[in-house]
């Protein structure tokens, strides 16, 4: 069962209760990311989320963290396409601090100009470090390459623009999202809702910024473009990206069966063919991404520049294979399984728990129990992964290769339909 309240200001509260653990993760999520920043602010949501833990309008940097360490527990925060997020996970009788602690980030942040230029060195150091980082600048590149839009964009913004933003570029932006009804607060573990709701009017009742609705996005588009990087590593990096399904529709659960038959664990067809067989990739996988009007199906493999042409063509037949060859029953019993497992397995975590329910509130606001979920992976029949398998793959791929022959390796990944 679920806890949840509007309350007055537009602020949405929801929790779940675990009675097994001594702890609770708390998070405030906020509607902001890249998919809703224009061309000209770009890695603004990013910048904002390093530069609340430099100090507020009652902790500094050294004491915000220090709180933090006094009573064991863990705060951070991250910065996603759709949405930013801030969370402590602490023993159950410190949630009191949590909530101090993480309202002042989200409510109560100074964006003192000295800071600012220092966190604009740290946040230049993670970009040079996605630079240096061929496996990460792959999915970048195939971003790029997938979408038309604010969600072709980095999370982490452009070099160029980072070194430019002044604080009131970055104020104005943080005045624009960060408001009541562009938020909402999770919480999973051991609590008492009343209690927890005293806390919320206590910390969360002044909020600086007049709430301003719901922030327009264009709707985004999925592009079929193929991009390459050369770059001089040991390693080439290919990524290929089909359409998928938008988070939160019900053919998310069949999409993931079919995910973990083509590549989604050990036992998949591109890991036993392309590692276990030809011992031509040390990593190769693909995975779902799933926004909440648009989705995609991606590929990724690195291998020895001198096995990318092998290895195009291999990953490419086994895509071929599945129109011919499709799943066996006990690649769809397998399959299912783990999805079963995982799901579950996910939900012994309060941290996982509390991401879980307070990003479907902010993104979808909604809330499906776990029996809900489990009851929709078991009514995923074979029929309904082989229809969402055949409509990703009637599609031409975008793609994104990084590494020393990229440009070659780039002009194999044809331009047709593979399945």
């Amino acid at each position: 069962m679920f806890d949840q309240i509007t309350l007055p200001s537009g602020l949405r509260v929801v929790g779940e209760r675990l009675t097994h653990v001594h702890s609770c993760t708390v998070g405030v999520w906020v509607k902001v990311g890249s998919i809703n920043e224009s061309a000209a602010e770009n890695g603004l949501s990013h910048f904002i989320e390093h530069m609340v833990f430099k100090g507020t309008k009652t902790r500094n940097a050294r004491q915000i963290s220090e709180e933090m360490d006094m009573v064991g527990g863990q705060l951070n925060a991250f910065t996603s396409k759709e949405c930013t997020c801030y969370y402590a996970k602490v023993m159950d009788n410190n949630l009191p601090l949590a909530v101090d602690i993480l309202s002042d980030l989200a409510l109560r942040p100074v964006f003192d100009q000295t800071e600012l230029s220092k966190e604009r060195g740290v946040v230049l150091e993670e970009i040079a470090m996605v630079e240096d980082t061929p496996d990460d600048l792959v999915h970048e590149l195939l971003a790029e390459a997938q979408f038309d839009g604010s969600l072709s964009r980095p999370i982490l913004g452009p070099k160029e623009q980072i070194s430019a933003y002044s604080r009131e570029d970055i104020i104005s932006f943080w005045q624009k999202h960060y408001h009541a009804e562009n938020m909402v607060v999770s919480i999973a573990g051991n609590y008492d809702w009343q209690q927890f709701l005293e806390l919320i009017g206590q910390y969360f009742k002044d909020f600086p910024n007049p709430s301003a609705g719901e922030n327009e996005k264009k709707p985004q588009q999925f592009a079929f473009r193929k991009l390459s990087k050369v770059k001089d590593t040991e390693q080439l990096h290919i990524c290929m990206g089909f359409p998928g399904v938008p988070a939160g529709c019900d053919k998310v659960y069949a999409i993931s069966i079919f995910n973990n038959i083509l590549g989604g664990g050990m036992s998949s067809r591109l890991f036993q063919r392309i590692r276990e067989e030809l011992g031509m990739a040390y990593s190769i996988y693909t995975y779902t991404s799933g926004y909440n009007s648009i989705g995609s199906f991606n590929l990724y493999v690195g291998t020895t520049p001198e096995n990318g042409e092998t290895v195009i063509r291999e990953v490419q037949e086994q895509l071929r294979r599945w129109k011919d060859d499709p799943m066996t029953e006990k690649e769809f019993l397998s399959a299912k399984a783990q999805l079963r497992s995982g799901y579950v397995m996910g939900l012994e975590s309060s941290s996982g728990r509390m991401q879980s329910i307070g990003r479907s509130m902010l993104l979808r606001n909604e809330l499906k129990s776990p029996e809900e979920i489990l009851e929709k992976i078991d009514a995923v029949t074979p029929e309904m992964v082989l229809d969402i398998a055949e409509k990703i793959l009637c599609n031409e791929p975008c793609a994104a290769v990084v590494g020393k022959n990229a440009d070659q390796i780039l002009y194999l990944i044809g331009g047709e339909a593979l399945g």
